[in-house]
């Protein structure tokens, strides 16, 4: 959800997210210093879907549809090793990752009036963001270090629903893949 800025951080906004725990040793103090959504709570995720529906749209019924989508795709491994970026952006590419954009695709299908990115972008590309609003040099140094730290592995089972309460993001439910 790094996708979002500072000022975008609004009380009821929520994403959808899979944790990268295995992440966090290599990438924690990057983010805190470079990543808005790490300060603001998030741990190390790749996105499914940002921004999904407002906090007040989530009821029961959304929760257990969500349940019931995502228990019918497959739990799967994800492997970092190379970084990828986008302007002012680096982040950590896994692979593959045509299941996490299926997942974002399912769910951006069931609720057309919350597509990834806001619609922003055209392309998914599923990442997780390491820094965010940096020039070149700032992001050749972290990836430098990075490089070092890879490749390492994750097992999604998962994905968590994130809620913004004003101040933090905070997680709100967790749907499990089927394993």
């Amino acid at each position: 959800m790094a996708d979002d800025s500072t000022n975008g951080f609004q009380a009821g906004r929520t994403g959808l997210i899979v944790r990268i725990p295995e992440a966090e040793s290599a990438v924690r103090a990057w983010r805190e210093r470079f990543d808005p959504s790490a300060r603001a709570g998030v741990p190390a995720h790749v996105t499914v879907l940002f921004p999904f529906l407002d906090e007040n749209r989530i009821d029961a019924r959304v929760r257990s549809t969500l349940a019931d989508m995502l228990s019918r795709h497959h739990a799967f491994d994800l492997r970092f090793e190379s970084c990828g970026r986008f302007p002012g952006v680096l982040y950590l590419a896994p692979g593959p990752d045509t299941q996490l954009r299926r997942l974002t695709e399912v769910i951006a299908d069931r609720w057309p009036e919350a597509p990834p990115y806001g619609g922003q972008f055209t392309e998914i590309v599923p990442h997780l963001t390491v820094a965010d609003g940096q020039d070149d040099a700032v992001l050749d140094e972290i990836e430098a270090d990075l490089l070092s730290k890879l490749p390492f592995t994750s097992r999604a089972t998962s994905v968590d629903l994130m809620v913004h309460d004003g101040t933090k993001w905070q997680e709100r439910a967790s749907f499990a893949l089927l394993e």
